[in-house]
């Protein structure tokens, strides 16, 4: 027969504790061992310690740990970074779950996530520097695994900006010159250097590399490098900048990610290397079938060993995301991008690129990044060349079909 606290123990178990749902276990519950009140509540504050010190948001009681029901445990607790992307924002809003997880989304700038995730390894999923990920990856320390989801992809004919007034008439006229970078082994930089190599026979042995901060001074690599005798890399001044040293004529260019603020500024003679970026981009794609893979979805490789599961259920998410952003895109009642031309745009992608023009996946992305890690590797980045399984976990390499 259950007394009156009993029943009030029942009605309690389903409350929370500091928003930390726990199921206390109730007299008449079956499955050993039976609980005694003193027990229930030594258990209950022994639960909460655990909990404080540990971190968890969530637990499990023993009960329902004996009794394997399913249904009592609660979701994983994932912190994920990531930008601010049409294709990624129906996963922020909720409009798109991760099977199985309860994720906190922070919507951060790629400097701070990659500056963060490698130093200190602070997400359980996070976007990330391909560059970064592959020297990481070479060297057997990479503390993330990837999935085949590439939050950024960029043709980098507008990373190059140049001073017209150097006689910089086409890429081969490079060869000799000083020009910055804000670090070396930046994704962006790679793929320039291999657009220029490939495409030009300009080699990152023929350029002096001044390396600093775009728009700040002090910063470095985030990396250690080894690289190739033949690379002549030289630090900035700590007191300047490289767009203040582009605009003062120090330096005949810069590669970067970013624009610098002295190409938007106007008064210094600056501009693009490709006067028409977007035609010369389109040439490229037509011939190479190359559209650059820039960040890579990565999962704590901890977690990941622990929950296989979670890197699939992930990779699965943010591709229902990226269709939901796509659909949208495609929906011209209203243009939901603050942007006019969209569906001029739009058509003339897929006139080139084909309907599904931001691929994710192995497969579909293959050719993209077996380029990219021999020009990673040729560049003196990666310690060895990595082949291109190896970036993902298994579980993501193929997926099932009705």
């Amino acid at each position: 027969m259950m007394h009156a606290s009993d029943e009030s123990l029942c009605h309690f178990r389903h409350r929370s504790i500091a928003t930390i749902p726990i199921r206390l276990p109730c007299p008449s519950d079956r499955g050993p061992p039976p609980f005694r009140d003193q027990d229930m509540w030594r258990w209950a504050a022994q639960t909460f310690l655990s909990w404080w010190g540990t971190g968890r948001r969530s637990v499990i009681s023993p009960v329902a740990t004996a009794a394997g029901n399913p249904s009592a445990m609660a979701k994983l607790n994932l912190s994920v970074a990531i930008g601010d992307y049409d294709r990624t924002r129906p996963l922020v809003d909720g409009r798109v779950l991760i099977d199985g997880a309860d994720p906190v989304f922070m919507n951060l700038v790629p400097e701070e996530i990659f500056f963060r995730a490698f130093r200190n390894v602070e997400f359980d999923v996070c976007e990330l520097s391909l560059s970064s990920f592959t020297v990481k990856t070479a060297n057997g320390d990479n503390p993330y695994v990837g999935v085949p989801v590439f939050p950024s992809r960029a043709f980098r004919h507008t990373a190059i900006c140049i001073r017209t007034d150097r006689g910089i008439e086409r890429p081969a006229d490079l060869k000799g010159r000083r020009i910055g970078i804000p670090e070396y082994q930046l994704t962006a930089c790679v793929w320039a250097r291999a657009l220029l190599e490939d495409e030009f026979g300009v080699r990152p042995s023929d350029i002096t590399w001044v390396r600093g901060g775009l728009e700040e001074t002090g910063r470095q690599e985030k990396i250690t490098l080894n690289l190739p005798p033949d690379v002549k890399i030289v630090d900035a001044p700590a007191t300047t900048t490289l767009s203040a040293m582009l605009a003062a004529g120090e330096i005949d260019g810069i590669i970067a990610p970013r624009l610098p603020s002295c190409f938007e500024a106007g008064g210094a003679p600056v501009g693009w290397l490709f006067p028409d970026p977007t035609a010369a981009a389109e040439d490229y794609f037509k011939q190479s079938g190359i559209f650059p893979i820039m960040h890579v979805l990565g999962v704590r490789r901890e977690l990941a060993l622990q929950h296989p599961w979670l890197p699939g259920a992930v990779t699965k998410a943010f591709e229902r995301a990226k269709a939901m952003a796509l659909a949208q895109l495609g929906d011209t009642s209203a243009t939901k991008v603050t942007l006019p031309f969209v569906e001029e745009q739009l058509r003339r992608a897929r006139r080139l690129m084909g309907d599904d023009f931001w691929s994710y996946g192995l497969d579909a992305n293959r050719r993209v990044l077996d380029t990219f890690l021999r020009h990673h590797h040729a560049q003196g980045l990666s310690s060895r060349r990595v082949a291109v399984e190896e970036l993902f976990h298994p579980a993501t390499l193929e997926t099932f079909k009705i």
